[in-house]
C-alpha cells in the first residue's frame, strides 16, 4: 500500500511527482516517437536538475512572451485579444522550433479580461500603448508608507478593501464592504450584508464574474497549449507553479521600487515584518503546483544593482529561502529566474541549509564562469544567451555563444542552455540557430 503523502520523505514526494508528470495521464500522443521523446525530456530533466548523472545532452528551451507569435506575424495586441490566432503561432513555434521545453502562453494574458477590470498596474498593447508593444509595468504605491500594519494584521481583508480598489478600476466600490470577520452570527450577518446591495458594489461584482468568465475561458484555451500540444509532440510543460520573493512582492507588488528602497532606511522593522508575514503565503502559492514539480520564481530586486551584497543578506535572502526549503520539503523543484546580475551573491545562495539538487537557477547577466564555479555540483544552472544577440545577431554569432557556454560551463552536466530574459522578439534563424546547434553540439560522450 502506497505511503500517505504526510508520511512521505521529501525525496518520496519528489519521486511521486516526476513518476506522474511523466506518465502523462490523459495525453494522446501523436505518435510512439513523441511518447518517448517526452519521456525522454522528463528523464534528461531529472538527471541534470537533481544532479544524479550526466544525461545525454544539453536540454535547450527558448523562454519568450510575445516572441512565439511575432515569428508567425501575430501582434502583441491580437496575441492578447485573438486567443485562436494565439495558439495557433504557439503550436506552430513548438512544432517547427521543437525545444526541448516550451513556455507557453501563461505570461501573456488576456487583454479582454484586463479591460473590463480596467487594470491600473499594467500598460498593455492597445491600451495606453501602440498594438505593437508589448505590456508596461506601471510603478506605484499601492500600499502607502502607513499601511503596514493594516497588511499584517489582515492581509486578505487588505488587499479587499485597498490594493483590488487601486488597481482594479472595476473593484472601486469593494472599499465599501464589510470586513468578512464580521459574518460570525446571524444578528451582525444581516448589517454585514447592506453593503452587498449598494448599486456600485453590485455593479462591481457584475464585471468581476464578467472577467472571471472571460479569464476561464482564456485559461482553457491556453492550458490545450500547455497540458495537450506540447506534451502530445513530446515536448513536457517545464513549469508547474509560480512564487515570488517575499520581498519582491513586498517591493513589485505592493509598495514600488522607490519606496521599498526607502523603506529600507524610514521603517525596516515594519518592512521586515511585512516580508515575514507575506512568506507563508508565497510558500502557499507555491504549493499549488501541477503537471510537473517546477516552481517559477521571478527574482526581481535581489538584484546586485538595486541593493547591497549586506541587505541581500538582511532583507532579501533570508525569506526566499524559507520559502525555497519548504517547497523542496513538499519534493517541489524551485526554479530561480535570476533577472539582471547576481555576480555579488553567488556564495550567499549556496547555502547549507538547502540541499544539493534541489535546486535549478536560470541566469540573465550574471558571469556564467563564477556561476558555474559556485554552483557547480550544488545546483542545476542555466541561461545566459543575451536578449540582444538573439534580436539583432546572426546565426553564427548565436552558434558561437552557444559553443562558449557549453565549453566554459556546461561540460559535466548540470547545465540547461536557454536564454537569459524572456523575448518578446527573436529572429526566427537565431531561434533555430540556439536549439538546433544546441541539440547537436551539447552531446555528452
Amino acid at each position: 500500500m502506497d505511503k500517505k503523502w504526510t508520511e512521505m520523505t521529501p525525496a518520496d514526494k519528489r519521486d511521486s511527482r516526476f513518476k506522474k508528470w511523466s506518465a502523462a495521464e490523459g495525453i494522446q500522443f501523436e505518435s510512439p516517437d513523441a511518447e518517448a521523446a517526452y519521456k525522454k525530456a522528463i528523464e534528461r530533466f531529472r538527471d541534470i536538475s537533481l544532479l544524479e548523472k550526466i544525461p545525454d545532452r544539453v536540454p535547450v528551451m527558448a523562454l519568450g512572451t510575445f516572441m512565439q507569435s511575432a515569428i508567425y506575424n501575430v501582434s502583441p495586441y491580437e496575441a492578447m485579444y485573438d486567443v485562436d490566432k494565439l495558439l495557433d503561432a504557439h503550436t506552430r513555434f513548438l512544432k517547427d522550433f521543437k525545444p526541448d521545453y516550451g513556455t507557453g502562453p501563461a505570461l501573456i494574458g488576456s487583454g479582454k479580461v484586463l479591460e473590463i477590470l480596467d487594470y491600473k498596474h499594467y500598460r498593455w498593447p492597445g491600451h495606453n500603448l501602440p498594438k505593437d508593444s508589448g505590456y508596461q509595468y506601471v510603478e506605484g504605491e499601492y500600499m502607502t508608507a502607513d499601511e503596514y500594519d493594516l497588511l499584517m494584521n489582515d492581509p486578505t481583508n487588505y488587499f479587499i478593501h485597498r490594493y483590488l480598489p487601486r488597481t482594479f478600476g472595476a473593484c472601486g466600490p469593494l472599499a465599501n464592504l464589510s470586513s468578512l470577520t464580521e459574518f460570525i452570527e446571524y444578528p451582525f450577518s444581516g448589517g454585514a450584508l447592506v453593503p452587498f446591495g449598494l448599486p456600485e458594489v453590485q455593479e462591481a461584482f457584475r464585471r468581476i464574474l464578467e472577467a472571471g468568465k472571460a479569464a476561464f475561458e482564456w485559461a482553457q484555451a491556453a492550458s490545450a497549449i500547455d497540458n495537450d500540444t506540447k506534451a502530445s509532440i513530446g515536448l513536457p510543460a517545464l513549469v508547474g507553479g509560480f512564487s515570488k520573493a517575499p520581498y519582491d512582492t513586498l517591493g513589485d507588488t505592493l509598495r514600488g521600487t522607490k519606496a521599498i528602497m526607502l523603506d529600507k532606511f524610514r521603517r525596516p522593522k515594519q518592512m521586515m515584518a511585512a516580508i515575514e508575514r507575506l512568506t507563508p503565503l508565497m510558500i502557499e502559492l507555491g504549493l499549488r503546483a501541477a503537471h510537473c514539480p517546477l516552481v517559477f520564481f521571478p527574482l526581481h530586486k535581489g538584484d546586485d544593482g538595486f541593493m547591497s551584497r549586506e541587505e541581500f543578506k538582511k532583507y532579501y535572502w533570508p525569506s526566499l529561502k524559507t520559502v525555497i526549503l519548504a517547497l523542496i520539503r513538499e519534493g517541489l523543484i524551485p526554479l530561480l529566474f535570476v533577472e539582471g546580475r547576481y555576480n555579488k551573491r553567488l556564495d550567499l545562495i549556496v547555502d547549507s541549509d538547502i540541499p544539493a539538487g534541489k535546486t535549478l537557477w536560470i541566469f540573465d547577466q550574471t558571469d556564467m564562469k563564477e556561476v558555474k564555479k559556485h554552483l557547480s555540483g550544488w545546483a542545476c544552472f542555466g541561461g545566459n544567451v543575451p536578449s540582444s544577440l538573439l534580436k539583432v545577431a546572426g546565426p553564427q554569432e548565436v552558434k558561437d555563444c552557444v559553443k562558449r557556454l557549453i565549453d566554459e560551463v556546461g561540460q559535466d552536466g548540470g547545465y540547461i542552455l536557454s536564454n537569459g530574459a524572456v523575448l518578446d522578439e527573436a529572429k526566427p534563424e537565431n531561434l533555430h540557430a540556439l536549439i538546433d546547434f544546441a541539440k547537436e553540439y551539447g552531446i555528452y560522450t
